[in-house]
């Protein structure tokens, strides 16, 4: 299994990366969704900072993929697969990576406009965006950081929709490349 992508398929380093974010999205959303309904207790200040740290974390993550997706080449698109579907998918996969930076960096401007402590999984401290309370910022942060959730939904709704329409309507290799990715027949293993 190759780390890096080769024109048959995604390697293991972008696919781990996909597939942790993934998974850590899907934490995120459902944490968030149940934060904000419990009660102000010890467990929900706990329960807030792992969604920061997680928050952080999927920041970080998506810095790194996509510093290493800019070092190496993308797989050929399967050629069974319109021009038109190649482009929407491509603008599809700009939105999600703006939306999944830019709903952590929100996260985190909220975080700092209600001068909150930052502290990623109790062992580094995040410096705050906006050095104290901002109480003209903190709702704006907020609303927005609400906001970008529900697009994000949205889109990825759409991106789940279409990997599973591709793999048992169309019966192509969009999905499972990004599953198993490239075929060891495919000539291209490193």
């Amino acid at each position: 299994m190759p780390l890096r992508s080769t024109e048959a398929g995604w390697g293991a380093l972008v696919r781990a990366f996909h597939w942790t974010v993934a998974i850590l999205i899907v934490a995120q959303a459902v944490i968030g969704l149940s934060m904000v309904q419990m009660g102000l207790t010890p467990a929900k200040v706990r329960v807030f900072a792992l969604h920061k740290s997680i928050g952080i974390t999927i920041l970080a993550l998506v810095l790194l993929r996509v510093a290493w997706r800019i070092t190496e080449k993308r797989p050929a698109d399967p050629p069974a697969v319109p021009r038109w579907e190649v482009r929407t998918a491509r603008a599809m996969h700009l939105a999600l990576y703006v939306l999944i930076l830019a709903i952590p960096l929100s996260g985190w401007w909220f975080n700092s406009a209600a001068n909150a402590p930052l502290v990623w999984f109790g062992w580094i401290d995040v410096p705050s965006l906006t050095h104290g309370l901002d109480p003209v910022w903190k709702p704006r942060a907020l609303l927005l950081h609400q906001t970008l959730f529900w697009v994000l939904v949205v889109l990825l709704v759409a991106h789940v929709g279409a990997a599973l329409w591709h793999h048992f309507k169309q019966r192509d290799e969009v999905l499972r490349r990004m599953i198993a990715g490239p075929r060891r027949d495919s000539g291209d293993a490193q």
